[in-house]
């Protein structure tokens, strides 16, 4: 078997802009250039998916760069053809690296006669060859383990850590970070331990699924600049009623910082038009033009630490290093004027 020399990236066509990003950066890291490998995948007029590879891959370390976001169905398919096709071209190793991954939210049986549609997702995976998942802020932890391979689960926390210290100047004193909900309090607390801020839950009730009851805040918001933290933003409506009933309780400003930013439907209209001065999103998934225009939204990059954990898995070095956002100062140098 030849010898492994470069680690080798082919991507979907999720989100090609973080794909191109992710390689631009492992040239700027290897000092060399480490493209896209040469391949199409491209769709029938059926809308059957169909992968070919120009380039030899056998013996090599393949990184497959594809987030299953909307069109969940194609980009997940294309995702498992496209391992279908390096495995049978005999690739050494196959890594998905997955920056948002769908059907997450699906991780457990909410009532009877329901799917458990990640697990399903997990054998898909597994089956079509991958042996090594790199994905970023799961919905549900136990994701992690419906997988019988590795998987490396990076979080944003460290990045938004960055973004807000360079925002806010390192003068965090007025910030408080919120949680929208009591499910995602342990994500709340780690932002709010790594910029040395006070935490504060939005809890909700629901008299049925899409409609939202009552809000309440525990905490004392008055004169705070809240930080409302949480993995997905869907429709955006949860997260523009918290930040109005945030502002009702006296707080001076509301900005969200969102891992995965979905904003399917009216989202980023009711975004534009709310109380919010800021929601800050990373580009895991594509932005569309909608929201690249929307004044009061920022994208924050991703492929920095994308970029150096597939270094270290290539390397068999640790990935657990990129959880401290101390470790990101120097990926992110330029970024953030470090």
């Amino acid at each position: 078997m030849p010898q492994i020399i470069e680690p080798k990236l082919m991507a979907g066509n999720s989100n090609l802009s973080l794909s191109n990003s992710i390689a631009r950066r492992m040239s700027m890291h290897r000092g060399m250039n480490v493209g896209l490998v040469d391949a199409r995948v491209e769709r029938f007029n059926d809308g059957e998916i169909f992968v070919e590879v120009f380039e030899n891959v056998r013996g090599e370390d393949m990184f497959i760069l594809q987030s299953t976001s909307k069109p969940a169905n194609d980009h997940l398919m294309e995702l498992c053809i496209m391992s279908d096709a390096l495995r049978r071209s005999s690739a050494a190793r196959i890594t998905a690296v997955i920056p948002y991954f769908g059907y997450a939210r699906q991780d457990r049986r909410s009532k009877a006669r329901t799917p458990i549609s990640a697990k399903l997702v997990a054998n898909m995976l597994v089956q079509a060859g991958i042996e090594r998942v790199l994905t970023m802020d799961l919905h549900a932890a136990q994701i992690q383990g419906f997988f019988d391979i590795p998987v490396d689960n990076l979080y944003a926390s460290p990045v938004f850590a960055l973004d807000i210290l360079d925002q806010f100047k390192g003068n965090t004193k007025d910030v408080m970070v919120v949680s929208p909900d009591v499910g995602g309090v342990a994500r709340a607390r780690e932002l709010a331990k790594r910029i040395n801020a006070p935490l504060s839950i939005v809890d909700k009730r629901r008299e049925k699924p899409g409609e939202i009851a009552e809000m309440t805040v525990i905490g004392d918001v008055k004169g705070k600049k809240c930080i409302i933290v949480d993995d997905i933003c869907d429709t955006a409506g949860t997260l523009c009623k918290a930040a109005e009933v945030l502002m009702e309780h006296g707080a001076t400003e509301v900005h969200a910082y969102i891992s995965h930013g979905v904003m399917s439907g009216p989202a980023v209209e009711r975004v534009t038009k709310s109380v919010m001065k800021s929601l800050v999103i990373t580009d895991s998934i594509e932005p569309t033009d909608a929201i690249t225009a929307a004044k009061n939204i920022r994208v924050v990059p991703t492929a920095p630490i994308f970029a150096q954990a597939i270094l270290n898995i290539w390397n068999g070095t640790s990935v657990s290093s990129l959880f401290e956002h101390q470790s990101l100062e120097p990926l992110y140098e330029g970024v953030y004027g470090g």
